[in-house]
């Protein structure tokens, strides 16, 4: 299993933190600061899920006038490992 650490850009949340099993799936996804709850949900929905789908999902979601969200930085952030 690696641990992944990531610091976000442009979003609320600073930081995510996750793991990748040897079968690239998500594992103990959690972010510091930003919407505590819906974060939670993120972390959860994904929990388990294959890195590939997740990026695929989530990659390119915004929030408001940004062109980013702490869903598209999770994805960024596992996308950059699997390369």
């Amino acid at each position: 299993m690696k641990n992944v650490e990531y610091n976000t850009i442009g979003t609320c949340s600073k930081h995510i933190s996750f793991e990748i099993d040897d079968e690239n799936k998500i594992h103990n996804v959690k972010f510091v600061a930003g919407c505590n709850g819906n974060l939670k949900a993120i972390g959860k929905l994904v929990e388990g899920m294959d890195a590939n789908k997740v990026v695929e999902i989530l990659l390119g979601n915004t929030c408001g006038v940004r062109n980013t969200s702490c869903a598209d930085q999770l994805a960024k952030a596992i996308k950059k490992e699997l390369e």
